[in-house]
């Protein structure tokens, strides 16, 4: 599974996960997704079979209901619950764990066209 951070995410995260052997980018460290809008962030990730991982989940949600047969399928979209995940060094360090996890378990829903899925925490120890 291939991912691309969404904007609120620091390119830092997207080098985290590439450490743990995932393939990540983040919006922020690639010039031309900067400031792009969700549907076109859509389209320009199904060309490129990332899924997306974002915590807009209200605007990517009112866009796939509304926009399905302008869009087409998409080749996924993460939803990060921000308060399981929140933007401290702790969280981010959660936040790679639990998408190393569902990288690595590779559910196979993930690979259908249009998947929807809500990261969850990675099981404890």
């Amino acid at each position: 599974m291939r991912l691309l951070l969404d904007e609120h995410y620091l390119a830092r995260l997207a080098e985290r996960l590439r450490g743990l052997g995932c393939d990540a980018s983040a919006v922020q460290e690639r010039p031309e997704l900067r400031g792009a809008t969700d549907a076109d962030l859509l389209r320009r990730m199904r060309a490129e079979g990332r899924v997306i991982v974002t915590e807009d989940r209200g605007d990517f949600g009112r866009l796939l209901k509304r926009c399905h047969d302008d869009l087409g399928d998409h080749a996924g979209l993460v939803l990060v619950v921000p308060g399981r995940f929140p933007r401290t060094p702790a969280g981010l360090e959660a936040l790679a764990a639990a998408l190393h996890a569902l990288v690595a378990a590779a559910p196979a829903e993930a690979g259908v066209p249009g998947w929807v899925g809500w990261l969850r925490p990675p099981p404890g120890p």
